[in-house]
């Protein structure tokens, strides 16, 4: 089972609008999604995305706006119509059917003639690693095998736009992270423009080609994962991709102070009147006398907490703001790190010191 990305469709969403009483679900939303890309709609419950992916799919109607895959205006045909794959959040596997007849479904839908149906549903399987398990019963089956037999249902008619709602949740940490490598392979050799909604910030920087950051029903950023992780455009995204700290900044001029020090940074500043540095605990580090190119925080460390592989060091800066800093752990420097209550230097290189807006849009 093969598709390319020239068979892939891409995605326009345009001024998205759905309500539900005063409570905007959906807020003027437009977004482009490139044809063969994977695409992570990412935000907290209640943000919206999920909303947005049942627009995508039909189940949603919106109140206004235009939803094109390729040139087709699809905003008024209904899901079967739409020819997208769709994986649930729980599978929605049929219990009483066995693998083979739960990922022939669709085909029966298509009225796909047996000795085809039969063929592609093999190749499907294979395609998702379960080859040879059509006869299996859905209570049989594991977890990562569910969400394998779901996945295959999804692709075995071959959309071009592959749709898919927290598909790896139910999963334990440990195969959910293989399955995340696995999803972005199969993404890689079918070439399907793929759409799919997480709240795990990991799990959209691990497969993701952009990410769209959703809140209150509005797209907050739209970026690479390395994009929203080292330039996010507000304080929101900032906040909820990966871990940071905040510290109120003052301008005199071209004078930036934050914490009682004049800092240096790479990045442009934003035309804001409140605005913080935001740094990475994995960009501090323990610096001993000047350093060059860096930003130095005088501290006093308040918390070390032994992970294994690294440490997470708590300090308090002059200002009273708190800032952590994480480092790899070796078997021999965990004692030789500081104590509570000693003063410590800490270092952010100036191309790792970002300057956002306090506001969240």
């Amino acid at each position: 089972m093969t598709n390319t990305s020239s068979d892939a469709l891409p995605i326009n969403v345009r001024n998205v609008t759905k309500t539900y009483g005063d409570v905007y679900a959906l807020d003027d939303v437009s977004l482009d999604v490139q044809s063969g890309e994977f695409l992570t709609l990412l935000g907290p419950s209640g943000s919206g995305k999920t909303t947005l992916l049942m627009v995508l799919a039909g189940f949603t109607r919106p109140d206004k706006g235009s939803l094109k895959f390729g040139e087709d205006e699809v905003i008024r045909k209904p899901p079967h119509l739409r020819d997208v794959g769709m994986v649930f959040q729980n599978y929605a596997l049929f219990p009483h059917m066995t693998v083979a007849g739960n990922v022939g479904y669709p085909l029966r839908l298509r009225k796909v003639p047996k000795p085809e149906a039969a063929d592609r549903i093999e190749r499907a399987l294979e395609t998702v690693q379960l080859g040879g398990y059509g006869d299996r019963r859905i209570d049989q089956l594991s977890g990562g095998q569910k969400q394998r037999v779901a996945l295959a249902r999804a692709i075995v008619f071959e959309p071009r736009i592959l749709l898919m709602d927290e598909p790896l949740s139910a999963l334990d940490k440990k195969l959910r992270d293989r399955m995340q490598i696995e999803l972005r392979h199969l993404h890689e050799q079918l070439g399907m423009t793929t759409v799919y909604v997480t709240h795990d910030q990991r799990e959209a920087l691990t497969m993701s080609d952009r990410i769209a950051v959703v809140n209150h029903g509005r797209i907050m950023q739209l970026a690479t994962p390395q994009g929203l992780y080292d330039q996010p455009e507000n304080k929101f995204v900032a906040d909820f991709i990966g871990e940071s700290a905040f510290i109120p900044v003052t301008r005199d001029g071209d004078t930036l102070r934050a914490a009682g020090v004049d800092v240096t940074v790479s990045c442009s500043i934003p035309e804001a009147t409140a605005m913080s540095l935001m740094i990475r605990p994995e960009r501090l580090h323990l610096v001993s006398g000047d350093a060059k190119d860096q930003n130095i925080f005088d501290a006093m460390v308040s918390e070390i907490v032994y992970q294994g592989d690294s440490f997470l060091l708590y300090a308090n800066l002059r200002d009273g703001t708190e800032i952590a800093m994480r480092g790899a752990l070796r078997a021999d420097t965990f004692a030789g790190l500081p104590k509570i209550g000693d003063a410590v230097k800490l270092g952010v290189d100036h191309k790792d010191t970002v300057v956002i807006a306090d506001g969240d849009a």
